[in-house]
């Protein structure tokens, strides 16, 4: 495992680990908040849009089936690069699509491309951050994801306000990808950036052993099964904040680029809680960052359903999105945090994987529900039925948090 008492350098991991993933996460943020606008302009309905939006999601969830392998195979920053890759691939049939189905597939991909781009990410920060670092390590990695929400949605904002053209924004995606995929091959690997300290455990610890997804799930039955369920619902509370939001604000109203300015700012409060969140899981337990961001986006997804249709919505749908937000940014590194406490740290990918599918499956089944329940309902009634949901999730998180994970994982072995 890793040792809990070697040197750690911040400045180590600032620029070859978190600088890519900012660029990147910058992209894939300016294009969600204009995804609905894309499928409407293409034809799509409300719950159409809603369900290419979700594609998103969905994707993340196929991309994690094979990703645990690869990334153990051929390494984290070769796993990033071809992740780039497929990203600008999403780019092109977005660009080309004449039909919502195929701007639906471009969505798909990215999002394949993006649970490549994490769990690289993720593998590597288990492997050679030492434990008692490690919630704030992750966090600062959520951070950097936030980061990208808050820069992204902002520039996306500013293309629309010049150019009217939400396809602007989808050329904006390609251009951080490039730049990412740029980054990656000019700066050193990571993984000979910090196997020269004492103690570290090196690439090639990383990828022996590697175990298919399948098989992974079944020997994690147990954690999966309910810490896992728990975090599968946390993790789609959060998807559907992100499906969501763009969403309603077509439904009452408000223009791309007004809604793209709403996500940034609220997405700048997203992040600037992302540390703090790492040090008091940290200091004081993974309980005390998850329970708030749970039962925050719960309550905050079940007052939204309520605003729909009265005369202040629109300053309700902005007050209830940066509580959201706040919600959300309380958690930052949770779910990370939680699988890396739980991962074999000498070869992490494996369990990751299957754990990142176990979360990822929260991820795009609650937009798909929220989707369906749009089409038999109202859109109310969709956030509405997640919100409830999540306070279940609050309650299993509650209860087997403390038999999966030690009160203070720094302070222990670092998983169980």
């Amino acid at each position: 495992m890793v040792p809990s008492d070697r040197p750690f350098r911040w400045r180590a991991v600032v620029v070859v680990v978190f600088l890519p993933t900012i660029v990147f996460s910058m992209g894939q943020f300016a294009i969600i908040p204009v995804i609905p606008a894309l499928a409407q302009g293409l034809g799509a309905d409300l719950g159409g849009a809603a369900l290419i939006a979700s594609m998103l999601v969905v994707g993340q969830l196929i991309g994690d089936i094979p990703s645990g392998a690869v990334v153990a195979r051929i390494g984290e920053r070769q796993a990033m690069i071809a992740a780039t890759g497929l990203a600008l691939v999403a780019v092109v049939v977005m660009l080309v699509a004449a039909h919502p189905a195929v701007l639906g597939l471009g969505v798909l991909t990215l999002g394949i491309a993006g649970a490549s781009f994490g769990l690289a990410r993720h593998a590597f920060m288990t492997s050679f951050v030492p434990v008692r670092y490690r919630a704030r390590a992750l966090s600062t990695l959520g951070g950097s994801h936030r980061l990208g929400a808050v820069a992204g949605p902002l520039a996306g904002a500013a293309l629309l306000t010049v150019t009217g053209e939400p396809a602007s924004v989808v050329i904006l995606l390609a251009v951080c990808c490039f730049a990412a995929a740029t980054l990656l091959l000019v700066l050193r690997d990571p993984a000979a950036a910090m196997s020269r300290g004492p103690g570290t455990v090196g690439e090639a610890e990383v990828r022996q052993e590697v175990v298919g997804l399948w098989g992974t799930l079944a020997a994690q039955k147990n954690v999966l099964l309910t810490l896992g369920v728990g975090s599968a619902i946390l993790s789609g509370l959060r998807q559907v904040r992100q499906v969501v939001l763009p969403v309603w604000a077509i439904s009452i109203g408000l223009d791309e680029a007004t809604t793209s300015l709403i996500i940034g700012v609220a997405a700048a409060i997203d992040f600037s809680l992302f540390f703090l969140g790492g040090w008091i899981m940290d200091r004081f337990g993974r309980l005390w960052t998850i329970l708030p961001c749970a039962l925050g986006l719960s309550a905050g997804l079940i007052a939204l359903a309520f605003t729909h249709d009265i005369d202040a919505r629109v300053g309700w749908y902005v007050v209830i999105a940066l509580f959201l937000a706040l919600s959300n940014g309380l958690g930052a590194g949770i779910l990370m945090t939680l699988g890396a406490d739980l991962a074999d740290p000498r070869n992490p990918a494996p369990f990751l994987g299957a754990w990142r599918f176990t979360t990822d499956l929260g991820g795009a089944g609650a937009p798909i529900l929220v989707t369906a329940l749009t089409a038999a309902f109202s859109l109310s009634v969709g956030v509405a039925a997640i919100g409830v949901v999540g306070l279940l999730g609050a309650v299993i998180m509650r209860v087997y948090i403390p038999r999966h994970v030690s009160a203070r994982p720094s302070e222990g072995s670092g998983g169980s």
